[in-house]
């Protein structure tokens, strides 16, 4: 009798523990970022992290490896408020390790658009990379775009919208074979069509209202035997942000590509480079040791999805070391660059800029991601 009434305390002592050990490391957390003058600081000197498990997943990142996936508890500034992690499966087969994983680049890189640039956008990724990333009036027309971008990397790909999903734009995506589906509002005509397509993923997610990850948010990043923590990269550039920096200026509708393109290559894996033309990705280079071959292949895919980059302009999530890199984006065809600048050869990269008659900005902001 006695081990039959422990047994039956267990799930309330483990729920005990867990809600005291949880105030206590908040309370460590707080105290141990007190800097000397007892000031509060930004990196606690010891770290307490709290998560929940969702769910154990089928596997990892691949079939050897054990997975599961949690949500965040800890109680940072931005926490889960319009994360991927708040997410609510309607439909489909389990989420995967990889699911999950490029439904947050997905829906990160989503977020990043608001109504002010235009009424809808569609972000395709694949591999954890946007493959196709359009704006438009309506979710349908910024699918079709966006698909047209790379319809070869669209195939199994995540497709994510920052507007509610109707009829005819589900009806448009049923069309292709995708594995997740995002949206902050999905109509019942919409689930309608999508029934259809039961392993098909398809998730709500709420659109927080200010876009993007709240102000204070961290970022972490496991490595051997250690954590790295960084605030979250939510630099935000306007036109009034950027300085030129060329004889030529961008033309409206150049200003209206490069600031399109910006927001993209944020979200591209280093070294990035994205071609746009008319608030459509045109190609993109991602995850490249060298910044001209990311140019190269941007363009090269561009070809050969019979897109063309003559008339597009170009973002560099980094600055151009050398003039190499713009000469490429030249002979392609891009009009108009925006990066970073801030390169010891920023003068030589400016005068082969004005060599191609090529309108140049700087944003001062860099947006590496590895």
């Amino acid at each position: 009798m006695a081990r039959f009434r422990t047994r039956r305390a267990l799930p309330w002592r483990k729920k005990a523990f867990t809600h005291t050990a949880r105030y206590d490391s908040a309370i460590s957390n707080w105290l141990t970022a007190l800097d000397a003058e007892n000031k509060p600081g930004v990196f606690p000197e010891r770290l307490q992290l709290a998560f929940d498990k969702v769910e154990t997943l089928r596997y990892g990142e691949n079939p050897h490896q054990q997975a599961a996936f949690y949500r965040e508890t800890t109680g940072f500034p931005g926490g889960t408020v319009g994360a991927i992690s708040s997410y609510q499966q309607i439909q489909g087969k389990e989420l995967s390790y990889n699911n999950i994983a490029d439904a947050d680049a997905a829906w990160e890189c989503v977020k990043a658009f608001d109504a002010s640039l235009s009424p809808a956008t569609c972000v395709i990724v694949k591999h954890a990379n946007p493959c196709g990333v359009a704006v438009g009036a309506s979710a349908e027309e910024t699918y079709r775009k966006a698909f047209s971008t790379d319809p070869t990397s669209a195939f199994g790909g995540i497709i994510a919208f920052n507007v509610s999903i109707d009829k005819v734009t589900a009806a448009a995506v049923a069309g292709q074979f995708a594995e997740v589906i995002i949206a902050p509002e999905i109509t019942a005509e919409a689930r309608a069509v999508f029934v259809a397509k039961q392993n098909l993923r398809v998730l709500v997610v709420p659109m927080p209202a200010n876009t993007g990850k709240p102000a204070g948010a961290f970022d972490f990043k496991r490595v051997g035997g250690g954590l790295l923590l960084q605030g979250a990269d939510d630099a935000r550039i306007t036109q009034a942000d950027l300085r030129l920096v060329t004889k030529r200026a961008p033309s409206a509708r150049e200003m209206a590509d490069l600031l399109f393109a910006w927001r993209v290559a944020k979200y591209v894996k280093s070294n990035a480079i994205v071609y746009c033309k008319d608030g459509i990705t045109v190609g993109v280079g991602a995850g490249q040791m060298s910044r001209v071959d990311s140019a190269r292949i941007a363009a090269i895919k561009a070809e050969n999805n019979g897109l063309t980059v003559a008339g597009s302009v170009a973002a560099s999530d980094a600055f151009f070391p050398f003039r190499d890199g713009l000469d490429v984006l030249a002979k392609a065809g891009a009009t108009a660059v925006i990066q970073p600048g801030g390169s010891v050869r920023d003068a030589e990269v400016i005068a082969a800029a004005d060599e191609h008659n090529l309108a140049m900005v700087f944003t001062g902001v860099r947006h590496f991601r590895h």
